[in-house]
């Protein structure tokens, strides 16, 4: 009997292993083939925008035969979920009934605007406006009702392919009882940039509801998991929709702020015997105008940007011989930016919009610019032109001044055999007043043949003013070529070749090595488990790159070993990655001013782990420990990152990481520890206070930054900002540096008009 029960059971896993890889053939073939169009329910009736979606108008509405994309694709909800989509003339309208039989177990998450926080309940509508496969916005809320819009770029592919600093003007409101939560979206089709054809319209749309206790996501239509965490979010998924009678409007939206602050900071004198104490006063205004040119182009321009309220950088140690990449975290920068962001593998950026306002030596002040995006006919647009000032930096003495500068971008791309692939190209320039200017541009292309495959191309060259003229085209150039699948079931690869000229150098991207040719292939294998495993996921990978210097063909670095992720249904991550490592160094590794890597070649070992709680809980932690050696010596590293949502008003969470290195031959030691304490406050959905403070060794210094934030409504910001740097070793210098290092606070108003044309 118990042989027949086994039997049995093992019949039923394998019927359901054969269903679900049936389920994602039919996927993968309706991608391929083509997707018709839904043509969505006009509301007919009026609708209170109250939560509860009970008007007669919704209920001739049919909600979506939603699944459950995760822990277990294919099959029903665990929890009764009913969306609804209908419009009218001027907005979309979004319901949710998010009924469950646990109540108590809804996690409201904090109270604070775009806080996307995994132990959060959710309900969402994602959009391809432009029916590009390839961007999309996103609408959210949670069971407080708070607001969450967020862009979608690269087809959600990478590690967080999101821009959550876009806003734009829309309404929800949320209800909570004994039977779940209900919630409805409102969004102005004016907030939308698409395109219409005498009232026909076509986008694209996923809808979806997050379960974060039970790690469980619920989608319409039926996505595959298997593009990775981010596959509900693909672009290239979502269900075709189609709208009639709806015109794309060109709103006007000025938006003038106003800024006063007073701030010190210590300077070494002349003579360098003293600090002396510099105070600042700064009373400014500026303007923002946000305009739709037509329904595919909108033009922003910017008169005296200021970035005030943009929160402090991630401290970072570095122990490789590269310079290490931060993102963008200014808000003109980021909105439609997925359409400037053009990798070059890696971190490698033809355009880096860092580059603007930011130095080495502090913020240059911006004078203002302008940028348009969107679409004309087949092509995609985007051109940017930003002018800074000049600006002079003294620091231990010394005097340090930039030039005013110019900088433009212009970028061009059109899809080409099918709607996921595309030609297309960029032109950078960085012109700045002493007459130094740099010129580069991009030819690049990106092809899906068939599956999930893709092939790449990116070929780069740049000019520059301090170039010799016996400069060949091949030295200025960069060119790569790559080939991947993008699939986490089964069978899946990276392969890439690149090769970098020694005088490329795109002064407005950024480029952490020079004069290279780079070999790399990383090709993996994934599972999915059914229903009755607790394993969700599955993936082994083997990765190999090598770099190899051009003048003389040796090899500079290499990489080579595996690696092992798994993922649980309850949403806890684990990984091993074992690594031999080649390092070639021509010059000193200088890791601090005591401790260094003399020239020489090097071959060494590392193995990390790590580990996750689950996803979703209310108390999770992320660690990870890698140790072995390191060049000629020893090397453990640990990291924590701690987060805990105590309640809908508080947030805290934090950041270890320390690094130990040792080389017994040289008797040398290097210490480095980063403490990392941010805390939320929300003590409603429009004002909230957000603290974030970090202490580095290696600078011998804490860095505080404060910001409150009151928004009673869209459009509408205040903030109040407090900035501050504490010595915490000040007998490490002579003369001894002062106990504040600088201080500042900030006021900063601004606010949103929509005048009628």
């Amino acid at each position: 009997m118990g042989s027949r029960l086994r039997t049995r059971k093992n019949e039923f896993v394998v019927f359901r292993f054969i269903r679900y890889q049936l389920l994602a053939a039919l996927l993968t073939c309706s991608a391929l083939s083509g997707k018709s169009v839904m043509t969505l329910q006009r509301l007919q009736g009026p609708i209170t925008l109250d939560g509860f979606s009970d008007e007669p108008a919704w209920q001739s509405i049919e909600p979506f035969d939603v699944i459950m994309h995760r822990p277990t694709f294919g099959l029903p909800p665990t929890e009764r979920t009913e969306i609804r989509v209908g419009y009218d003339d001027d907005y979309l309208y979004v319901s949710g009934r998010m009924f469950d039989s646990e109540p108590e177990g809804i996690q409201d998450g904090g109270l604070d605007r775009d806080n996307l926080n995994p132990s959060t309940d959710f309900f969402g509508i994602i959009l391809d406006t432009f029916n590009d496969n390839e961007n999309a916005l996103t609408f959210a809320t949670s069971p407080v009702g708070i607001r969450v819009d967020a862009a979608v770029f690269n087809d959600a592919q990478g590690q967080f392919p999101l821009n959550v600093s876009w806003n734009t003007f829309w309404d929800v409101a949320v209800q909570k009882n004994g039977q779940g939560w209900f919630a409805e979206m409102r969004i102005p089709f004016s907030s939308l940039r698409f395109q219409d054809r005498d009232g026909q319209v076509t986008m694209g749309m996923t809808v979806w509801r997050y379960i974060p206790r039970k790690f469980e996501s619920i989608v319409f239509p039926p996505i595959s998991p298997k593009w990775g965490f981010w596959s509900n979010w693909k672009p290239s998924q979502a269900k075709r929709i189609g709208f009639e009678g709806v015109y794309s409007q060109n709103p006007l939206y000025i938006t003038p702020y106003t800024l006063g602050g007073i701030g010190q900071a210590s300077e070494l004198n002349v003579d360098e015997t003293a600090y002396d104490l510099q105070r600042d006063q700064t009373r400014e205004m500026g303007l923002d105008i946000k305009y739709g040119l037509s329904s595919n182009l909108t033009l922003d321009i910017t008169a005296n940007t200021d970035f005030a309220q943009v929160e402090a950088d991630d401290e970072q140690v570095n122990l490789t011989r590269f310079s290490l990449f931060f993102p963008e975290k200014r808000l003109f920068f980021q909105e439609r930016s997925s359409i400037f962001d053009q990798s070059l593998g890696g971190p490698n950026r033809l355009f880096y919009s860092r580059r603007i306002g930011l130095s080495d030596e502090g913020l240059v002040p911006v004078m203002g610019g302008l940028r348009l995006v969107g679409r004309l006919g087949s092509w995609d647009l985007g051109a940017l032109d930003m002018q800074t000032a000049e600006a002079t930096f003294m620091s231990e003495g010394d005097t340090t001044s930039i030039p005013s500068e110019n900088f433009s971008v212009a970028r061009l791309r059109r899809r080409v055999l099918n709607p996921y692939s595309y030609v297309g190209g960029m032109i950078t320039s960085r012109i700045a007043t002493n007459g130094e200017k740099n010129i580069a541009y991009l030819l690049d292309g990106i092809v899906r043949p068939f599956g999930d495959d893709y092939l790449e191309v990116n070929l780069a060259q740049t000019f520059d003013s301090n170039d010799a003229e016996t400069l060949s085209a091949l030295k200025r150039m960069r060119l790569r070529l790559s080939w991947e699948r993008r699939s986490e079931e089964g069978l899946g690869f990276d392969l890439s070749f690149s090769r970098q000229g020694k005088d490329y150098n795109p002064r407005l991207g950024f480029v952490p090595r020079e004069n290279y040719t780079l070999f790399r292939n990383v090709v993996s294998y994934g599972w999915f488990y059914g229903e009755d495993s607790p394993i969700f996921s599955q993936i082994v990978a083997l990765t190999s790159l090598f770099f190899f210097g051009n003048d003389d063909g040796s090899l500079e670095s290499a990489e080579f070993g595996p690696k092992w992720d798994l993922t649980f249904k309850s949403g806890a991550l684990s990984s091993i990655d074992l690594r031999l490592l080649t390092e070639t160094l021509t010059d000193t590794f200088d890791l601090d001013s005591s401790t260094y890597v003399p020239p020489g070649k090097y071959t060494f070992a590392i193995a990390q782990g790590s580990y996750a709680t689950p996803f979703g809980a209310l108390l999770r932690i992320e660690t990870s420990i890698n140790a072995g050696t390191f060049y000629d010596g020893r090397r453990v590293s640990l990291q924590a990152k701690p987060t805990w949502v105590i309640s809908r008003y508080l947030e805290l969470s934090g950041g270890i990481e320390l690094n130990r290195i040792r080389f017994s031959s040289r008797n040398q030691e290097f210490d480095s520890r980063i403490f990392r304490l941010r805390s939320k406050i929300t003590l409603s959905t429009v004002l909230s206070i957000s603290s974030f403070i970090q202490y580095n060794n290696e600078i011998d210094g804490i860095i505080v930054n404060l910001r409150l934030r009151y928004n009673p409504k869209e459009g509408t910001d205040l903030y109040v900002v407090y900035n501050e740097g504490i010595n915490t070793d000040r007998h490490r210098l002579e003369p001894s540096p002062p106990f504040t290092d600088s201080r500042i606070i900030l006021l900063k108003y601004s606010t949103t008009f929509q005048p009628r044309l």
